[in-house]
């Protein structure tokens, strides 16, 4: 039978560390019971499924197990494919067995689907080898906080003492007095060097190393050092200076706003994500196809009398082929016709359909193409594709140069009407470092949306001209693309972090 219930294994916490088979699952879900040390980005891949949140310390009450196991059951008693997502391993202290039980008295067939445990991410994120062929060839992994109600630990300390390899502690924070002076009590040296490794693989991840005889103080209150948090012991985290990697990338640390159109996000997010950065998606515009399609579908029956086609943007592109694709028609449909493309994206969106652009702008500015083309337009017939709102200038220039311009609106640009809340909130709280203002039709929106909070952060702009309509509403901008890409944007941003 096909499983009814996913136990997935959400991993460390960076998002991009799920397993694909966890992904394929959450696609299919229905439902999707999460709980506080699964990243909430992962939610993402199951967009149409109804999203339970069972628990995050500190924001909201954290279910009991057979809570958890009811609902579980409830929803897959009612037809439902169901994803449990935890937190690491569904098979390393996570309660699976609890549910697994459940499951099977009820006749659900289930699958449990591994991901990465944070003892194994919590190495190599802080750049120590849990194993380590001069130093520790065995590992064990230890429960900090074991069953409540236990008439007496299960933990033979005394072997844990003696171990010889890597121990590495879940759960540890709150009770670390008594599982550093268990060890210490039975005989472990107490200057056995250890590591505290918090949030490993998420952008605030932080790493402490000390004795074993210094954890309790760095650890309790829990406030100082919250969870969650891994503690690795024994000599293999002396390793980390030579091993560290993840501070040495150039973002490391900052969290970037991405406010690009939702579909256009994930390109600026995942370039920020290899560069060491944290991305925040939240768009100010949103891209729609036009109402009417009669002007579009004019310039394509007209394109027989069109000298010059231009692209303004890779969006005009998609939505241009999409007509024709509609209108049972494809790229033959501009042969004769000469294509010029604002932008090296704009341009590379044309050769998926391929197109070659004949004209390109060395620095992809619309005032280039302009300079360009104003000593042979007079008498030509050009075509501009392109959003419902942006700048006049690239028609008003062929114009004055002699040309007759067509505009056609080829989709619209609309404003994302509310604000994000977890983003104005991290706005208030400075915990984001740079704004990302990819137009002046995005930057008057953020404005609207989130006001002078964007004075919490730094602001980075694709082109002068945003960077202006930014400074008009008040705002200083600490970073400008040269030339005008997304690619050059993030090289400035990594210049001056």
């Amino acid at each position: 039978m096909k499983p009814t219930v996913y136990l997935i294994g959400a991993g460390p916490g960076d998002p991009e560390l799920l397993t694909l088979r966890g992904a394929r699952c959450l696609r299919g879900a229905d439902v999707v019971l999460y709980d506080g040390l699964s990243n909430a980005e992962i939610l993402a891949l199951a967009p149409a499924a109804e999203h339970i949140c069972v628990g995050k310390h500190g924001q909201s009450r954290i279910w009991r197990q057979d809570e958890i196991i009811q609902e579980i059951l409830r929803h897959a008693a009612l037809g439902k494919t169901v994803a449990r997502l935890k937190g690491g391993d569904p098979a390393v202290f996570a309660r699976t067995s609890e549910e697994v039980d459940a499951l099977n008295q009820a006749g659900i067939p289930f699958e449990i689907v591994p991901g990465i445990t944070a003892a194994l991410a919590a190495g190599s994120y802080a750049g120590i080898p849990i194993t380590d062929r001069r130093l520790a060839s065995a590992v064990a992994l230890v429960t900090g906080h074991e069953e409540p109600g236990k008439s007496e630990s299960a933990l033979d300390w005394d072997a844990l003492a003696r171990f010889p390899g890597t121990l590495v502690i879940y759960m540890g924070v709150t009770t670390a007095k008594v599982w550093t002076d268990a060890l210490i009590s039975a005989g472990k040296d107490p200057s056995t060097p250890t590591a505290l490794i918090r949030r490993c693989s998420l952008p605030d991840q932080a790493t402490i190393h000390c004795r074993l005889d210094e954890v309790a103080d760095r650890l309790t209150p829990a406030s100082q050092f919250r969870p969650p948090v891994i503690a690795i012991i024994g000599a293999v985290t002396t390793l980390a200076e030579s091993m560290r990697w993840v501070q040495h990338r150039p973002l490391h640390g900052q969290t970037i706003l991405v406010t690009r159109p939702a579909d256009q996000a994930d390109t600026l997010a995942d370039a920020i994500r290899d560069l060491g950065g944290y991305p925040l998606i939240a768009p100010a515009i949103a891209v729609k196809p036009v109402d009417d399609f009669s002007a579009l579908d004019r310039s394509i029956e007209n394109l027989d009398r069109t000298d010059l086609l231009i692209f303004c943007s890779a969006n005009g592109v998609q939505h241009y082929f999409h007509r024709l694709q509609d209108l049972q028609l494809d790229a033959r449909r501009l042969a004769g016709t000469s294509i010029a493309a604002i932008g090296k994206k704009t341009a590379s969106k044309l050769l998926e359909h391929g197109i070659r652009a004949d004209i390109l702008p060395d620095d992809y500015r619309a005032t280039s193409l302009a300079n360009q083309l104003q000593s042979s337009a007079a008498g030509q017939s050009i075509t501009i594709i392109r959003a419902s709102r942006g700048s006049d200038e690239l028609p008003g220039k062929l114009k004055a140069a002699g040309a007759r311009v067509d505009e056609v609106i080829a989709y619209q640009n609309v404003d994302v009407d509310t604000p994000d809340p977890s983003i104005a909130a991290a706005l208030a709280d400075a915990t984001i470092d740079w704004v990302t203002v990819t137009s002046t039709a995005t930057a008057k929106n953020l404005y609207r949306l989130y006001g002078d909070g964007l004075q919490q952060a730094r602001l980075a702009a694709i082109s002068p001209v945003t960077a202006a309509a930014l400074e008009e509403l008040g705002l200083k901008v600490h970073a400008v693309a040269d030339p005008y890409t997304t690619e050059s944007l993030l090289n400035e941003i990594v210049k001056q972090s």
